[in-house]
């Protein structure tokens, strides 16, 4: 197991986050109790999931047979798009604590937007989760995907600023207009897509860092987004990528290499994933 001191963010409502966690996009379920429990065994304290990943069960499974005290861990899930309605949230939410097997989770979001769905109302969305925030069932709550305009408008129309934004940010879509607008708040910045699925690893500036201070180009990648102050939870099967995505706190980044790697940046053009404004897939 690797031994290292993951650095905390504290959020806006005063509880603290693990800056770098475990991630579980797209990992089928029958692989997920085995990858979380290694990500465990590795020292992984802070898991990230979702109702639309399908693997909340399998994350309670590898939870419950770490042996790990509740209280050491941070578990993060967020709403199905398919129930913004508040009645549908409430049913959602219950339904994602008893896949896990939990009675609260540390933090709940909401999972996208989707401003062309539902009248456009996520405000309604947003007043619900406050509510299992009031009765301790979410420690923390937040919004996955929102824009500057999308949070502005829950600023205005309710009492509670989100703990944490969670957008895509990456070296070639570093999304910086919605991280500083976040930062400007209080809202702690979580990076989904934190090596764009694998497509900056090749880059030459980034390989080119890697060889230079002895770390693969992803532990570079993590290391970037560590030190510009995200919360980032890199996802992997692989126990050695496991592994090594959690050494990231034996060396640093130059302000140099932190500036080559931001200059990476294409704008609109390395975005990977849909945009927040026309994102507006409901599960079928």
């Amino acid at each position: 197991m690797t031994v290292n001191r993951v650095p905390s963010i504290t959020l806006n409502d005063g509880n603290t986050i693990p800056q770098l966690g475990f991630g579980v996009f797209q990992v089928e379920p029958q692989d997920t109790a085995k990858a979380v429990s290694e990500a465990l065994e590795n020292g992984y304290r802070h898991i990230d999931t979702a109702e639309m990943y399908g693997n909340e069960k399998e994350v309670g499974e590898a939870i419950r047979n770490s042996g790990l005290d509740r209280g050491d861990l941070f578990v993060t899930s967020k709403l199905n798009n398919g129930f913004h309605e508040p009645e549908d949230a409430r049913a959602a939410f219950e339904e994602t604590l008893a896949d896990l097997g939990m009675d609260y989770v540390d933090l709940f979001l909401i999972h996208w937007p989707l401003p062309t769905r539902y009248g456009g109302d996520y405000v309604s969305t947003w007043k619900t989760l406050e509510e299992f925030q009031r009765e301790g069932r979410a420690r923390s709550i937040g919004v996955s995907n929102f824009q500057p305009d999308h949070l502005d408008r829950l600023a205005a129309e309710t009492d509670t600023t989100p703990a944490v934004n969670q957008i895509e940010s990456h070296p070639y879509f570093t999304n910086d207009a919605v991280r500083d607008y976040c930062r400007e708040r209080g809202i702690a910045v979580e990076a989904w897509s934190p090596i764009a699925q694998g497509g900056v690893l090749e880059d030459s500036t980034i390989s080119g860092i890697a060889d230079r201070v002895g770390k693969t180009p992803a532990q570079v990648v993590l290391r970037w987004h560590i030190q510009r102050g995200n919360i980032v939870f890199p996802k992997s099967t692989t126990p050695s990528r496991i592994e090594q995505n959690f050494d990231l706190f034996d060396f640093e980044l130059e302000s140099g290499d932190l500036e080559a790697i931001l200059a990476l940046d294409q704008g609109e053009d390395g975005r990977t994933g849909p945009h927040p404004d026309t994102f507006d897939y409901v599960p079928g």
